[in-house]
């Protein structure tokens, strides 16, 4: 493949093909990992480890707190897929490489994606450590995984995100967050573009768009998740309040921090929640 060229339908196969070939598991979810939330990847069973370089076609991590392995094990019952770590579009990948591991992930047979990461809380819910599922997103990366040159066997060109972030599941995840005494609520999630955290005048802009929380990531792979038609879940983690709002400078490294603490957390929520997540 050219190296100016995004991978496309054919290299998800192959890709899809090879991690099928190195593990028993046929998994049908699908969870990628956020920033310092390796914590979860306790819960599989009988797990194999597939570090992303050695995948055809996959990007390469090179953000401290994302690994770059593929799991494949039982979470309970369940077959699933985890992705330690993302690829970001401030990293200088294009959109169709942020979005290639869901890609791959579809073509392995997941129907459903969880995708969690760290953000910046705005809302007054938003407090450090606690969780938001997301209702919708707003997109101003000034990017799209979908845009370009259309394959139909990827799906739909003109995706509907009306309601990109399944219904049934956040009221599932919400009764799961109240069974496991976890911080929870709904919410907006503003994606931009980074590596800068936001200044004061952004947040309390994005604040009047209806914006919850912020981050930097998830929303390429949700549509390329929902182009594939898989349910998706999205939840971050709220690791500091926004410029503005707090009251210390932002750091990566607090991202860090709480989303250690907070893993415990999210493996319990997920836990009480990968039953009605591996239904079909």
């Amino acid at each position: 493949m050219a190296a100016n060229k995004s991978p496309g339908y054919d290299e998800a196969s192959r890709a899809a093909r090879y991690v099928l070939s190195h593990s028993k598991i046929r998994p049908r979810v699908g969870v990628i990992l956020g920033s310092g939330l390796s914590g979860v990847l306790g819960r599989l069973r009988e797990a194999d480890r597939i570090p992303y370089r050695k995948i055809p076609f996959f990007p390469k991590t090179s953000v401290a707190g994302h690994a770059g392995v593929l799991h494949l094990g039982n979470w309970g019952k369940v077959p699933v897929a985890v992705l330690e770590g993302r690829m970001h579009l401030y990293e200088g990948y294009r959109p169709a490489q942020v979005a290639f591991p869901t890609r791959v992930l579809a073509r392995a047979g997941v129907r459903t994606l969880v995708v969690t990461c760290a953000a910046g809380g705005i809302a007054p819910a938003a407090s450090p450590g606690s969780f938001m599922f997301f209702r919708d997103h707003l997109n101003y990366q000034g990017a799209n995984p979908l845009a370009g040159p259309h394959d139909s066997r990827w799906g739909e060109r003109f995706v509907d995100v009306s309601e990109a972030y399944d219904a049934r599941l956040r009221r599932e995840a919400r009764r799961a967050a109240r069974a496991c005494g976890v911080k929870c609520f709904e919410g907006v999630y503003v994606a931009l573009l980074g590596p800068s955290y936001e200044t004061p005048a952004e947040i309390r802009a994005l604040r009047c768009l209806g914006a919850d929380a912020v981050g930097m990531s998830t929303v390429p792979e949700v549509l390329a998740a929902r182009q594939a038609g898989l349910r998706v879940l999205a939840i971050a983690t709220i690791s500091n309040r926004a410029a503005g709002i707090s009251r210390t400078p932002l750091s990566h490294q607090e991202v860090l921090s709480v989303g250690k603490k907070t893993g415990r957390d999210l493996a319990r929520l997920l836990d009480a929640l990968m039953p009605k997540l591996g239904e079909a």
